[in-house]
């Protein structure tokens, strides 16, 4: 039998994110209904709010970084029980295809209907309806912002009984995005000079991903004096309000060569913000791109003779390039052996009804991490 919740949707894009009654169906063979009791305000799900990421059907709930308790097991779904603790992955991996298979599971083909609302087999079964029973899109397939939602195991990670879920659900996207950003997708080798532009939900973890890596020094990017401050309690040994200046105290440190790892983890990124990134990075330096702006944007400013010329790397970072069901296990280890902060990250906390408020926030530069408690 179906649950009544509320969640917050958006209705059309540009949009803001409304507070309604919903109803979430039972889960099927394979599936998962969960009560959430986290979930972290992520700028992905504000790109989805502005229309920067279309999604395929409204109205869509929004959340997709989160950790609740499982309340119901569909049937025939081994590995799981009812009060197990779970933290969402929302890239969903299947284990079959060629990227599983080979150990990019971030890159899973499921991945290619995160936007559809839909369930993975069939655009048009959905497991969140208004009461009147119209379909209620998922993001991600898992819409953390709802009270209950039904997820499939493909993106479910069960944690241990004594996880603290109102702080581990980040390790759903801004953690390991930032950290793997550093450690996997930036390959950050001991003594490297790190640049991190943008320090919010995703930058913040990058720092802690350089500085885990062995990075002798990390040069935290932001005009926000508060979240520079942040990055320096974190562990970055300097920060600064532009790119210019971070350049040059990186050339500094290498013999006015650059860094050798550059992070674009900017909110709104933009061409001109990765194109900062590769005029800072040495002979053959790496930029990692990490943020997202509007999808339909082309072009990168950059000069094609100092791609060829000086064997600079531009790569693209999707959720770090982690591997959720083994990397998400493997960061609460840390966080539980005190080589990973993820206390720290959270600013605010809010309720459901005050989700609006959580983004007036992230906007104006007053959170690094706002958290919504159920």
């Amino acid at each position: 039998m179906a649950v009544k919740s509320r969640g917050a949707v958006i209705r059309k894009a540009p949009g803001t994110y409304e507070v309604v009654d919903l109803m979430v169906d039972d889960p099927r063979q394979g599936e998962l209904r969960v009560k959430m009791v986290a979930s972290g305000l992520c700028h992905s799900d504000d790109h989805i709010a502005t229309g920067d990421m279309p999604v395929g059907h409204y109205p869509f709930c929004g959340g997709h970084e989160g950790g609740g308790v499982v309340e119901s097991v569909g049937p025939h779904t081994a590995g799981f029980e009812v009060g197990d603790k779970v933290i969402f992955s929302f890239l969903p991996a299947c284990g079959k295809c060629r990227w599983c298979a080979t150990g990019h599971s971030n890159l899973c083909d499921l991945g290619a209907l995160l936007l559809a609302g839909s369930r993975w087999s069939d655009p048009t079964d959905f497991r969140l309806h208004l009461e009147d029973g119209s379909p209620v899109g998922q993001m991600a397939g898992i819409s953390t912002f709802s009270e209950y939602t039904t997820v499939a195991i493909d993106s479910a990670i069960k944690v241990p009984d004594d996880t603290p879920l109102e702080r581990a659900c980040l390790l759903g996207c801004s953690v390991g995005t930032g950290w793997g950003s550093a450690v996997n997708t930036g390959e950050v080798r001991p003594g490297d000079t790190v640049i991190v532009m943008g320090i919010g939900g995703i930058g913040i973890n990058a720092v802690q991903g350089a500085l885990h890596a062995g990075a002798s020094n990390v040069i935290a990017v932001d005009p926000v004096a508060f979240k520079r401050e942040t990055a320096e309690s974190l562990g970055a040994t300097h920060s600064v309000d532009n790119m210019a200046a971070a350049t040059e105290i990186a050339q500094g440190f290498t013999n006015g060569q650059g860094a050798d790892v550059a992070i674009v983890t900017v909110g709104i990124t933009n061409g001109g913000h990765v194109a900062e990134a590769f005029g800072a990075v040495r002979k053959q330096g790496t930029v990692v791109v990490t943020g997202l702006g509007d999808l339909t944007e082309v072009g990168l400013p950059i000069p094609i003779s100092q791609l060829t010329l000086f064997e600079k790397k531009l790569k693209g970072s999707l959720f770090g390039s982690s591997n959720p069901n083994a990397d998400i296990p493997k960061m609460l280890a840390m966080y539980r052996a005190g080589h990973l902060k993820l206390d720290e990250l959270v600013t605010t906390e809010y309720a459901l009804d005050d989700i609006a408020r959580g983004y007036e926030d992230m906007h104006a530069g007053k959170n690094i991490r706002g958290v919504i408690r159920y």
